[in-house]
């Protein structure tokens, strides 16, 4: 089984999100990951999806995907040629005395302490996959309180691939 990740530009309307999610539910196709946001123009949104399966089905999906009403364009995100991105939020458990060990721990990762309370600590970290996984695996010596992953987003490299709207 292979992973895509897909660059979406849509039209900023009511539903789009339900209409390209349910595309893989009719087809019975699972999202890995799916992220939306507006872009810097409000009339359109760009989502990414990250599905799996083999060339046959992966290739199906994009030309689905295409086909529908309110899509605008579809760029298939390859690993090489773009930078790809997750966020994620850890909330720790942590006394006085384990405080500075998971500070030391998240800047290893380039990660930020972005709230401290007595009794827990809510660490931010953006990167690859992998690299999240790691930070996650290291803090599982502590008590994780809460986790939550926006899931994957990414944009192609350079600016001969931009797609100009009106």
């Amino acid at each position: 089984m292979k992973q895509r990740t897909l660059s979406i530009l849509v039209d900023n309307t009511a539903g789009v999100l339900q209409r390209v999610a349910g595309l893989f539910g009719r087809r019975d196709y699972n999202i890995d990951s799916l992220t939306v946001g507006e872009t810097a123009d409000p009339k359109y949104s760009r989502m990414t999806v990250v599905a799996r399966g083999d060339d046959q089905v992966l290739d199906q999906i994009t030309k689905q995907v295409e086909k529908l009403e309110d899509v605008v364009k579809v760029k298939v995100l390859e690993p090489d040629s773009s930078v790809q991105r997750e966020l994620i939020m850890i909330k720790v458990r942590c006394d006085a005395a384990q405080r500075q060990s998971i500070v030391s721990l998240a800047s290893i990762f380039r990660a930020k302490i972005i709230d401290v309370g007595k009794e827990s600590i809510i660490i931010e970290a953006t990167g690859a996959k992998g690299k999240l996984e790691a930070l996650v695996d290291l803090l599982n010596g502590f008590e994780i309180l809460e986790l939550a992953r926006t899931g994957l987003t990414g944009l192609s490299r350079g600016a001969d691939d931009v797609t100009y709207l009106d």
